[in-house]
C-alpha cells in the first residue's frame, strides 16, 4: 500500500487507530497464552458469537455450564472430580479470552466506520482495512475451529490448529502495525530494495516461523520434557529425533524434534539478526533504521535468555506468558525495521 498524500492529521488518526488495534491483538495474544497455560482454554464448548457474550448468570446456568464441560474427555480424563468452584476460574479465562476478541472487532470496527463517513480513509488504503477485518472474522472461527479439535477425541487442542490459530493472530498485528507505521510515516513508493531490505524481510518472516514453533511446543506441552541447556537431554544433538513414522510427522508431533527445532531456528534468528546489525553499522543508513535494528537485536537476545531461564524452569505460568509476550515484541521490531529498511527517507509525523 502506498499511500497517496492526505492531511497530516488524518494519516496521525488512521496510525493511532491502527496501533491501537495492534495493542489489544498483543493483549489478546498475552491472554490467549494465559488461557492456554492455565488449561482453560476448553471450558466453553460452545461457539455463540452473540449470546456467548454473556456469561452464566444465575446458578443453573452454571450448572448448565458445567454439565456440558463434564462431558467431555479433559474433565473425564484430567479433571475429574473438579468442583464448580473450579470450574468457574477457567470458565472465567475462556470467556475473557473471547470476549476480549469480540472488544478488538469493536476497536476496528467502530473507527473505521467513522472514518469512513468522514472521507479520512484513502480509496488505495479500504482494500487493504476490509481484508484486515475480513481476517479478523476468520480469526473468530478459526479460534472456534481450534476449541472444537478438543471437544471429543482429545483431552487438549490440536497443536497444529492451536499453531494457526497465533499465526493468524500474528499476521493481524503485524498487519496492523505496518499499516499504522504507513499512515504515520510518510511513506511513498517507489520504496528501497536490496540485500539488506531482503535480509530484513527474511528475518521478520523467521520471527513469524519461530512463533509457530513456540505453538506447536505448547500445544505438545514440550517445554517441560526437555529442560536442560545448553544441551538437550544431554547431547548437543540428541538421539530419537526422528524415530516417528512417518518420518514427517516428527516435525509436528514428537516433543522432542519440535523442541529442538524450536532451538535450532533461535540460534539461527540470533545469528541472522546481530550479522545484519552489524552490516548496517558499517554503512550510512539513517539513524531510524540503525535504531530500530539496535532494538531488534536486544530484543532477540532478552527474548533468547528468557526463552531458556522459562525452560529450564518448566514454563511456570508467568515465565511462560512473558516468553509469549517477548515474541510478539521481537516480531513488532522486526516489522517496524522492515518498514525502516523499504523507506528509509520517509518522515514521521511528530
Amino acid at each position: 500500500m502506498s499511500v497517496i498524500a492526505i492531511p497530516e492529521a488524518h494519516r496521525r488518526q488512521l496510525a493511532y487507530w491502527l496501533f491501537t488495534v495492534a495493542g489489544f491483538v498483543v493483549l489478546m495474544v498475552l491472554v490467549g497464552g494465559l488461557t492456554r497455560l492455565t488449561d482453560s482454554g476448553l471450558s466453553i464448548t460452545e461457539w455463540q458469537p452473540i449470546t456467548g457474550a454473556l456469561p452464566p448468570l444465575n446458578a443453573a446456568d452454571w450448572e448448565l455450564a458445567f454439565a456440558k464441560y463434564r462431558e467431555i474427555p479433559e474433565y473425564q480424563l484430567v479433571n475429574a472430580g473438579m468442583s464448580l468452584e473450579a470450574f468457574k476460574v477457567i470458565y472465567w479465562w475462556e470467556w475473557g479470552h473471547r470476549q476480549l476478541g469480540r472488544v478488538v472487532g469493536l476497536v476496528f470496527f467502530l473507527p473505521f466506520v467513522v472514518f469512513l463517513l468522514q472521507r479520512k480513509i484513502p480509496k488505495v488504503a479500504l482494500g487493504p482495512l476490509l481484508t484486515l477485518f475480513a481476517l479478523g472474522g476468520l480469526q473468530g472461527f478459526m479460534g472456534w475451529y481450534m476449541v472444537q479439535s478438543g471437544l471429543s477425541d482429545r483431552v487438549d487442542v490440536s497443536q497444529y490448529r492451536l499453531a494457526m490459530h497465533l499465526g493468524l493472530a500474528l499476521i493481524i498485528f503485524s498487519f496492523c502495525l505496518w499499516m499504522g507505521l504507513h499512515f504515520m510515516r510518510d511513506a511513498r513508493l517507489p520504496a528501497a530494495a536490496g540485500p539488506g531490505v531482503a535480509l530484513s524481510g527474511t528475518i521478520a518472516v523467521l520471527v513469524l516461523v519461530q512463533s509457530l514453533l513456540g505453538a506447536l511446543v505448547a500445544g505438545l506441552d514440550a517445554g517441560t520434557t526437555y529442560t536442560d541447556w545448553p544441551f538437550m537431554d544431554g547431547d548437543v544433538v540428541p538421539s530419537g529425533l526422528f524415530d516417528m513414522s512417518p518420518m514427517v510427522s516428527n516435525l509436528f508431533e514428537s516433543h522432542l524434534t519440535v523442541q529442538f527445532n524450536h532451538r535450532l531456528v533461535a540460534y539461527a534468528l540470533t545469528g541472522a539478526v546481530i550479522w545484519h546489525v552489524f552490516r548496517l553499522s558499517r554503512t550510512q543508513a539513517p539513524r531510524p533504521v540503525l535504531v530500530s535494528g539496535a532494538l531488534l537485536v536486544a530484543a532477540v537476545l532478552g527474548q533468547g535468555v528468557l526463552g531458556i531461564v522459562t525452560l529450564m524452569n518448566a514454563v511456570p505460568l508467568p515465565l511462560g506468558a512473558a516468553h509469549q509476550l517477548g515474541a510478539v515484541l521481537v516480531l513488532g521490531l522486526a516489522v517496524t525495521h522492515l518498514h525502516y529498511m523499504r523507506f528509509p527517507e520517509a518522515v514521521t509525523l511528530r
